[in-house]
């Protein structure tokens, strides 16, 4: 088998174990969210931090729930991370944002952090301190979900079928769970643009 063909039934098997349950979860904590007023921070590293970017853009315009993730301010996290070092950056940008028990902070991520291997700490970090706070906690992530899956008040775990290719499908469902969220009906607000002119 050619190794497209081979990554593309990887990611057929992927979407066939989703934890579907999982997601209405992550959508009711949304809900919440939305109801009460608050606010989502999305944190992601890596190509996990340009899919919160999108993210962010999607659950603002889509579902109009006021959204940030702290990777869109370049000067900031460059800063905190230069005076305060990488491991606490995020925790003390959702500090600075009045992160309360209102908001929801949702970690994109391939294994969800691990202080033990220095993997991701300051996805650790910032969970402990949306934790001591009382946000809500949800996650994306792939692997076991590390230290989100173990917090998280809601958590999809994108299903390993290959250690070979972890990074990259874990990635790619970000986007397509994340997607899905922002068309759900439950939280879409907005209608998308050539949806819209389509069905014009």
């Amino acid at each position: 088998m050619s190794f497209t063909k081979h990554y593309l039934s990887e990611a057929s098997e992927i979407l066939s174990q989703i934890d579907v349950a999982a997601i209405d979860r992550v959508i009711g904590k949304l809900q919440d969210v939305g109801r009460q007023g608050g606010r989502l921070f999305i944190l992601g590293v890596g190509g996990s931090a340009a899919n919160a970017s999108h993210a962010v853009n999607d659950f603002r315009k889509i579902c109009g729930i006021e959204a940030y993730c702290p990777t869109d301010n370049v000067s900031e996290l460059t800063a905190r991370t230069n005076d305060e070092g990488w491991e606490t950056v995020f925790a003390q940008w959702l500090r600075g944002s009045r992160l309360n028990a209102r908001d929801l902070v949702m970690v994109l991520s391939v294994g969800g952090g691990d202080l033990d291997r220095n993997i991701s700490p300051n996805l650790v970090r910032a969970l402990q301190y949306a934790k001591e706070v009382h946000a809500t906690v949800v996650g994306i992530v792939g692997r076991d979900g590390g230290y989100t899956a173990q917090v998280a008040d809601a958590c999809v775990i994108v299903p390993t079928v290959n250690n070979q290719t972890v990074t990259p499908h874990s990635e790619a469902f970000q986007s397509v769970i994340w997607h899905l969220l922002v068309s759900h009906p439950a939280l879409k607000s907005n209608a998308t643009r050539w949806e819209s002119a389509i069905a014009a």
